[in-house]
């Protein structure tokens, strides 16, 4: 059965509309931010900064039943990080499956994962592992996993990593032991509460600002899990505001308005991450084949409007501080 994207006919086609209106009206309020946000990046050459793009081919829900070209084992994921690779992606997003095909962080699973991934894609591809808790994992569970895998890049969610007041003390420790690692490291962001507790968090020194990046997630926990690109205003304002941290941001969005999201994003300074976790259509409303081809479409539309798109050395330096 072809999967219906959400909101693309009848009364909710409607709805979908109306909605758009509703959040265009909010952005137009908020163009004196969006102008100020875009000069502020102008002036810190961060419009001719190349994107980096990142795949996120899987995600921890989504199975073969939502699409058949979803990689679930290790030789799938490691094919489809060498054609994503070809395509324009700098560092690969991963999730691994357990024998139930149930989300896990187990050791093994990931260790074969980023074997299959070096071996199809090569040595120069970024491999992020995943922390996401998925109503299964607790702080400590997450933190020990990533300290026996030693991976060079991993995410983590701001509210899961420091989910309650007494987890700060071992979260801190935890990721000044990273820091001083030289691990990437890739904070989570679901809202703009997440980013201006994240500053909070920075500024008392419990997260160290070395090779950290952030990453706004659109959509996760709306309606129909849709996105617009007005969705990102109250995430700049919180980042751009006298709290603000001379870091690397990324982007992702959920639902059929991905592309729309990440182009609004890179165009303002930020990078991308694009692939079936979040999103399995085209702009078009077209059921994508695959992921290389989301990111093949990403790429183009970034140089058709004057982005250069990173490579994975790029990538790296600007994730270190390098660039």
């Amino acid at each position: 059965m072809t999967p219906v994207p959400p909101g693309r006919a009848g009364a909710g086609g409607a709805e979908c509309a109306a909605d758009r209106s509703g959040r265009l009206d909010r952005a137009l309020i908020d163009l004196p931010q969006v102008r100020h946000v875009a000069a502020e990046e102008d002036s810190r050459a961060r419009m001719i900064a190349p994107l980096v793009i990142t795949v996120a081919p899987n995600g921890a829900r989504r199975t073969k039943a939502d699409h058949p070209a979803l990689p679930i084992d290790p030789r799938e994921i490691g094919l489809t990080a060498a054609r994503c690779r070809e395509a324009g992606a700098a560092m690969i997003h991963l999730h691994v499956r357990d024998a139930e095909n149930r989300h896990t962080l187990d050791l093994d699973r990931y260790r074969a994962a980023l074997s299959a991934v070096r071996r199809e894609a090569g040595p120069e591809m970024i491999c992020q592992v995943t922390t996401e808790a998925v109503g299964l994992y607790a702080p400590a569970e997450q933190m020990a996993a990533v300290r026996a895998l030693k991976p060079e890049a991993f995410s983590v969610a701001l509210r899961e990593l420091f989910a309650e007041p007494e987890d700060e003390a071992a979260a801190a420790a935890f990721l000044s032991e990273q820091a001083r690692g030289g691990v990437l490291v890739q904070h989570i962001l679901y809202d703009a509460g997440d980013v201006t507790r994240f500053q909070g968090l920075a500024a008392r020194g419990l997260i160290p600002l070395e090779r950290a990046s952030v990453l706004f997630v659109l959509g996760r926990y709306a309606v129909g899990q849709r996105s617009d690109p007005a969705d990102l205003l109250p995430f700049l304002g919180a980042w751009t505001s006298e709290h603000r941290l001379d870091l690397p941001w990324a982007l992702c969005a959920f639902g059929p308005r991905e592309a729309a999201c990440l182009i609004a994003a890179a165009a303002l300074g930020g990078h991308a991450r694009v692939g079936f976790e979040n999103n399995l259509w085209r702009p078009d409303g077209s059921l994508a084949p695959d992921n290389a081809a989301q990111v093949a479409a990403l790429a183009a539309l970034a140089q058709s409007v004057g982005l250069a798109v990173a490579t994975p050395v790029q990538a790296r330096a600007l994730f270190a501080g390098d660039a």
